[in-house]
């Protein structure tokens, strides 16, 4: 109870206790975005042999061979170039990457930055919902949409793709916040899940139509759900605005700069997951600003 109390009353000793445990979080969040798809992957395969396949015409050694098991808990890290298992000292976020100036302790290749860079991103991220809503049920929330939108964002840049894993329970957890008026009412929030499925649903099949083409995937239409649940239908105008607006100049630049095949897609997924995190954190600051602009509030 001393704790809980401390961390009520004292800001500072709150947001230091937040950042330490999201760079923890953003350990796990590391795990999460390299083995989920993999997990995904080997879950399809599955189901299609199992369709595929005449039970009488199995080979003995493919019904017979052991699976070993993979899950985001089991088997252990260990290095991709050695196999060396990692750790607990050399596990800690961010630290470890720094004391072993980014090489494996046993073979000394090199290790991602982006490993410590996506711990330190959690941390910060975290701390900024932290001090937005200081210790309350929207942190707790808020804490957990952004590990989630972190991974999302992660696995949608490395494979295009959206987990329902992920997507689909956060719908529902934020359609029960709505009943408590976490971030919006129940009313708004059903609205909100509702409008932001079917505005890139329809959007999707207008594209299709017109030109042949899938402009973006289903795990989008859940997304967006998923943050018209959490925020309300008010929020949509904005996070679709940001996220086109930034994923609009992000895809021009990578033609323009790098050259990049403009019929290579580009995930729309971590646009969309930034613009949700700007609207929970400035969302109603950009909509008033943006009243006052159009002269439509004082």
């Amino acid at each position: 109870m001393e704790l809980l109390h401390l961390l009520q009353t004292n800001n500072v000793f709150f947001l230091i206790v937040v950042g330490i445990v999201s760079l923890m979080i953003g350990s796990f969040l590391n795990v999460v975005i390299h083995r989920l798809p993999i997990m995904m992957e080997r879950t399809w395969r599955a189901q299609c042999e199992a369709f595929l396949e005449d039970d009488k015409a199995k080979a003995p050694q493919e019904t017979d061979k052991p699976k070993a098991k993979f899950n985001l808990i089991i088997p252990g890290s260990r290095c991709p170039h050695c196999g060396h298992q990692i750790g607990p000292l050399e596990n800690i976020p961010v630290v470890s990457y720094l004391f072993l100036k980014g090489k494996c302790s046993a073979c000394g290749q090199r290790i991602s930055v982006r490993y410590p860079i996506i711990e330190a991103v959690t941390a910060l991220l975290s701390v900024i919902v932290a001090w937005q809503f200081g210790f309350s049920w929207q942190t707790a929330a808020g804490l957990a949409l952004t590990w989630a939108l972190i991974a999302l964002t992660m696995i949608d840049f490395d494979k295009q793709l959206l987990p329902d894993d992920i997507t689909l329970p956060f719908v529902w957890i934020g359609l029960l916040l709505a009943m408590s008026g976490v971030f919006a009412d129940v009313h708004s929030s059903i609205i909100g899940a509702v409008a932001g499925y079917l505005s890139l649903w329809s959007f999707y099949w207008i594209f299709k139509i017109l030109t042949g083409k899938e402009g973006m995937g289903y795990g989008d239409f859940k997304l967006l759900a998923a943050l018209g649940a959490w925020f309300g239908w008010q929020m949509l105008p904005v996070i679709i605005l940001l996220s086109s607006f930034v994923g609009a100049i992000v895809g021009i630049s990578l033609i323009l700069f790098l050259g990049r095949d403009k019929n290579v897609p580009i995930p729309f997924g971590p646009y969309i997951a930034t613009a949700g995190w700007i609207a929970m954190i400035w969302g109603k600051d950009i909509t008033d600003t943006y009243l006052r602009f159009a002269g439509l509030t004082s």
